[in-house]
């Protein structure tokens, strides 16, 4: 029934389209003028132009259809629009200025009015805050994604949204899937932090041009332009464990092509246990990452417009008991060790052309493949991937609204090999697990603008065909209404599905002595996901900043997670169609003092829990309460700022180990507690020096790793990691920049 009402509410937009002039602003010189006041001669009825120099303005209840255009510096102009639909202005200056420098100090996190769905652009501003060696550390100074730990040996994390298990949000590289199977495990940690350029995070149901499994939100990582990325970054970093990142950036020029060149490399650091648990704190990385990206045209003028990238990866994580070391043949029960190699060769593109401002067409496209070897102590895991992903849109835009249609292709390939070299526990799970999907999908999606673009409503709809599970039909809409300038409040409900893959997924499986136990085939994952989002803006003297509130609930249909509590020598892997909820709710407030002080406070409320016979049962390694608070100085004057971020997170409910001998038992629920991390930057020049501290007062959890002393026992176990591992952390760092004239 919940479908069918979403249904309807994508075919209810349709009834209110009424009479709108659209129309573009340039000046002589056919640039586009931002921020031109449009209104109706003899009214206050108006707009402004958008960052193409275009607007829309309804007509239906004017009835003196004169259009005025005006722009300071320029003249005004007025064209009677009786008879048209759309109108260019074209505005001439009014008289030679002398140069005026117009400064501004960018904003870290941006939240716009404008977007019909609520996304929070992380930008340069911000990731400059911390460390932000790779992706997996660039959100430390925001509330809505929880970089958590799914593997404490080989150091391997996910991004959680709403409380949920990183895999119910998509990751997106450039608006593309390349973290996906066993590229999970490891990719958000693969993608070097000087890459990024900006990170758009939305939560629940969102588009439906991506694909079908956003179903907790959307993490789309935007990587450095080559048309307008700097000439040249150089970076280095080491922390107090001897780890050391490189970065090199080069931008240039060939022709009409703009190009950027990326070298990244990790090495190792020390082998140190603080704990005296005889593991190491710290995986022992090294990586190699080269990639470059050209670009030719710009997706937002006339014309083509092409954008090509390619990398290849080779990582190496090498963990467990201190004397371990790739000397000690693999899979030897006298040491135990964990050792991650694998490959990642990769490819991606996009093309366009733009008709004219109503018609284009773009493709895309992304492949790559990946080649692991592995072991967990006496467990061995090979397992190769092929992934490829197509898209074909065509968008057209009339009158006030934009109506997006296209196909879709993806294709997966994985085959995973797991065996035991001396299986000392029962474990049964060995053998060959092949999955190959093919999954061919047609979309569409409308955007539609009323009331002089203060309701806009997204109405989306796509249906896509599962080699071996069939047709599935994902309908989502979104809805977004300016209640004043500063005051917008969004909606959004849809459907999402995925088929899980839950070795990669799910490494601690591999890791601990559990038998994993299949008790069904396996079938994709299913929920609704529904939601509310209020923002207030404000802007006074010396004072400016916005509250955020938003709620979102999670329902799913089926559910695929790992049963821990049933019996602690066993996972217990089977389809979930009971009642599995997930609650989110977040207030979030920051405010700006005088362009030098910013202060941020966000709390976060989890409730993620299932129902087995009537009985509430929380899922584990949840804070169903968590705040984070940041606070950052910079001066006028540019040359350094000081920046501190704070978390605290409550009690999470821990699997159950009361069956276990006394030695090897837990407490049901962790303790509270709070890291404090921070960190200067000064500027000198090209010059950039940060130093920072992770963890300021030293909080750690004291031997997470169950049975630590004998890793070979049934009672090993790592999967009961809460918190913090390694303790205090310091780290120095700095960045040669050679900027854009």
């Amino acid at each position: 029934m919940k479908v069918y009402l979403i249904i309807v509410g994508l075919l209810l937009p349709y009834i209110f389209i009424g009479q709108t002039v659209s129309g573009k602003v340039t000046n002589a010189q056919d640039e586009p003028l931002i921020g031109a006041s449009i209104y109706w001669l003899g009214t206050s009825i108006g707009t402004a132009t958008d960052v193409d120099g275009k607007f829309e303005l309804q007509s239906s209840n004017i009835t003196n259809k004169q259009l005025v255009a005006s722009f300071i510096g320029y003249g005004i102009d007025t064209i009677d629009v009786s008879k048209e639909e759309f109108v260019e202005f074209q505005l001439l200056t009014t008289a030679s200025l002398d140069e005026i420098v117009v400064k501004a100090r960018k904003d870290g996190i941006v939240i716009s009015n404008l977007s019909p769905i609520k996304t929070e652009q992380i930008t340069q501003a911000e990731l400059s805050k911390s460390a932000c060696c790779d992706l997996a550390g660039c959100f430390n100074t925001q509330s809505s994604v929880q970089a958590q730990t799914s593997n404490v040996i080989t150091n391997s994390k996910e991004l959680r949204i709403l409380g949920l298990s990183g895999v119910y949000n998509q990751v997106l590289i450039n608006g593309l899937p390349m973290i996906q199977g066993l590229s999970y495990t490891y990719g958000i940690s693969s993608v070097p932090g000087t890459m990024v350029d900006n990170i758009y995070i939305a939560k629940g149901a969102n588009s439906v041009l991506q694909g079908y499994e956003s179903i907790s939100g959307q993490i789309n990582v935007i990587t450095k332009n080559p048309q307008t990325a700097d000439p040249l970054l150089l970076n280095a970093y080491v922390n107090s464990f001897g780890e050391k990142h490189f970065n090199a950036n080069i931008a240039y020029n060939t022709g009409e092509w703009s190009h950027i060149t990326a070298i990244h490399s990790v090495q190792p650091a020390s082998k140190i246990d603080r704990d005296k648990d005889d593991f190491l704190d710290l995986t022992l990385l090294t990586r190699y990452s080269l990639s470059h990206t050209m670009q030719y045209g710009n997706e937002a003028e006339w014309g083509w417009f092409s954008k090509i990238g390619a990398r290849f990866l080779n990582e190496k994580r090498i963990g467990g008991q201190l004397q371990y070391s790739e000397s000690i043949p693999a899979r030897s029960t006298d040491v135990y060790g964990q050792t991650v190699r694998f490959s990642q060769p990769e490819i991606w593109g996009k093309y366009g052309y733009n008709y004219d401002d109503y018609h284009s067409i773009v493709f895309q496209a992304s492949a790559y493949h990946q080649d692991q070897n592995s072991s967990f102590g006496t467990l061995n895991y090979d397992a190769q991937q092929t992934n490829v992903y197509a898209n074909a849109q065509y968008e057209y835009n009339y009158s006030s609204h934009g109506l997006k249609t296209g196909l879709s292709l993806r294709y997966l390939n994985i085959n995973e090999d797991i065996g035991f070299a001396s299986e000392i526990l029962n474990r049964t799970y060995d053998g060959n697990y092949n999955r190959k999907e093919v999954i061919p999908g047609v979309f569409a999606e409308n955007t539609m603008n009323f009331f002089n673009n203060k309701l806009t409503w997204i109405a989306g709809l796509r249906v896509d065909r599962h080699n071996t599970h069939g047709t599935y039909v994902t309908p989502r809409t979104l809805l977004r209404y300016n209640i004043s300038p500063q005051t917008v409040v969004r909606t959004n409900i849809g459907t999402g599905w995925r088929t899980a893959n839950i070795f990669s997924e799910n490494i601690n499986l591999l890791v601990s002595s559990r038998d994993v136990i299949f008790e069904a085939q396996l079938k994709p994952e299913e929920a609704l996901n529904y939601g509310i989002n209020l923002t207030q803006k404000f802007n006074a003297n010396n004072l400016s900043g916005y509250v955020s509130a938003d709620y979102y609930k999670t329902d799913f249909q089926n559910q695929i997670f790992p049963d821990y509590d049933t019996d602690p020598s066993l996972a217990l892997i089977s389809n979930y169609k009971g009642k599995s909820v997930g609650n989110g709710f977040q207030l979030e407030a920051m405010a700006r003092f005088y362009e030098l002080v910013e202060l941020k406070v966000g709390y976060n409320y989890l409730d993620v829990y299932r129902k087995t016979s009537e009985i509430k049962e929380l899922l584990p390694f949840n804070s169903k309460h968590r705040l984070m608070s940041t606070l950052s100085y910079k001066p006028l004057s540019n040359k350094f700022h000081l920046d501190m971020n704070i978390h605290w997170y409550g009690k999470q409910r821990l699997p159950n180990t009361q069956s276990n001998p006394i030695a090897y038992q837990r407490p049901d629920f962790s303790e509270p507690y709070t890291v404090v991390n921070s960190q200067f930057t000064y500027r000198f020049s090209s010059l950039e020096v940060y130093f920072g501290v992770e963890n300021i007062f030293n909080f750690r959890q004291e031997q997470p790793i169950i049975s630590w002393q004998d890793p070979f026992s049934p009672y090993f176990d790592t999967a009961s990691v809460w918190g913090p591992t390694r303790g205090r952390e310091l780290y120095l760092g700095f960045k040669y920049l050679i900027k854009n004239k």
